[in-house]
């Protein structure tokens, strides 16, 4: 019920301006910034006016968004600010008696400075189309896709693309396994086309290959790659599909080789979220890790996380999720460094002083090589982690 009790107040709140006040012996000297804070909160669907509609129960669908939404609190409410004020006001993304198209048309965001978007989909795509028409930066938090934009400069992608997480790991292969026995195993699909399509770009530029990879296509038997396999070199699989029942079988079936091969499986980003890998089947993949790569890393460990954690536990008497986190993390550092750049923010997205939980490495994405113009910004930086255990931590 503390989740409920959470939303309630949300809900009361939504439509108030919350303002972080500037840390300033002159605070009528620093300029006010405002900032619209998204996400999807399905309020409307949660709530009859002012009647909650599921009893004691509470929606799942609504936490993602709402956990974003505290962490995005506590930031406002904990940040320093030498800079500037910060007028921040939520808005829930999945509105529907007033959605973005609603609120665009109505010029309700013409007075916003900067938007910070724990959205996908349509709200995405209708955010970055308003940043880019009104030449308002967007950071998009959460989404790991571009959304097919093009020629927007105003938005910065923060949880980066699979193409991204692609070329970090061929990247990797290439300096560190160049000389190794690798193959790519893959099922059939759409995304599995894309992944493999992503390597063999990276992997001709000129049309020659830069290194042996050799694709494997699975239906069902997944021993089918065992005679690929070489017992004098170290052999790296990479796990191109996004399917969670191919991971876990892949992860078995190399774990169940690894005594007789030397085996480095490195799978796709989303496998961090896979509960195939969780403790209680880690029985299955005892002592066998598997990698994959990730633009968020936190061990949890550090002043931030133990603040964040004091006041969730003090105000909703639980703990807090990684969108906790990553709400946190965005709003306490983009907002800050915006206060810094408000006049050449996009070109100033690497240039803060401090850390939160992450390193971000933003690089303009030139889709067109004539172009001169950004189609957008990416964070480039990925770790590269490890689950093994049921334990996820940094591996290089």
């Amino acid at each position: 019920m503390n989740k409920l009790i959470t939303l309630i107040l949300i809900l009361a709140t939504l439509f108030n301006t919350k303002v972080a006040h500037a840390q300033d012996s002159k605070p009528n000297s620093l300029k006010t910034f405002r900032v619209g804070i998204f996400a999807p909160l399905y309020l409307d669907s949660a709530f009859s006016g002012d009647n909650y509609q599921y009893g004691k129960r509470f929606p799942r669908f609504v936490v993602q968004g709402l956990d974003f939404v505290q962490g995005a609190q506590i930031a406002l409410d904990s940040m320093p600010l030498p800079n500037g004020h910060i007028d921040a006001r939520i808005f829930d993304s999945k509105s529907t008696a007033e959605d973005i198209p609603t609120m665009i048309a109505a010029n309700k965001l013409d007075s916003l400075d900067l938007i910070i978007g724990s959205v996908k989909d349509d709200e995405y795509l209708q955010l970055a189309d308003f940043a880019a028409k009104k030449k308002i930066p967007f950071i998009s938090a959460t989404y790991p896709n571009d959304g097919g934009i093009t020629g927007n400069p105003y938005v910065a992608i923060v949880n980066s693309t699979l193409k991204a997480h692609c070329e970090a790991i061929y990247s990797y292969i290439l300096q560190n396994h160049g000389t190794e026995n690798i193959l790519l195993i893959r099922k059939p699909g759409s995304q599995e086309d894309k992944v493999a399509a992503y390597f063999a770009t990276m992997n001709k530029p000129d049309g020659k290959a830069l290194i042996n990879i050799h694709t494997i296509n699975i239906d069902s038997n997944f021993n089918v790659f065992k005679n690929k396999l070489d017992s004098n070199r170290q052999n790296i699989l990479i796990g191109g599909s996004l399917d969670e029942e191919f991971a876990y079988n892949l992860s078995t079936a190399a774990a169940g080789m690894n005594k007789k091969y030397d085996i480095t499986l490195i799978g796709m980003p989303n496998w961090d979220g896979f509960g195939s890998f969780n403790s209680q089947k880690k029985n299955v993949l005892t002592d066998f890790p598997v990698y994959f790569t990730s633009p968020y890393f936190n061990y949890k460990w550090d002043n931030y996380s133990k603040m964040i954690q004091n006041i969730y536990l003090k105000k909703y008497k639980g703990k807090p999720s990684d969108y906790t986190y990553k709400g946190f993390e965005t709003i306490f550092l983009f907002t800050r460094l915006f206060t810094r750049y408000p006049n050449d923010f996009m070109n100033h997205l690497n240039d803060y002083a401090y850390k939160v939980f992450s390193e971000y490495n933003f690089r303009p994405v030139m889709l067109n090589k004539n172009s001169t113009d950004p189609d957008y910004y990416e964070n480039k930086h990925l770790y590269f982690l490890k689950s093994m255990n049921g334990v996820v931590s940094k591996a290089w």
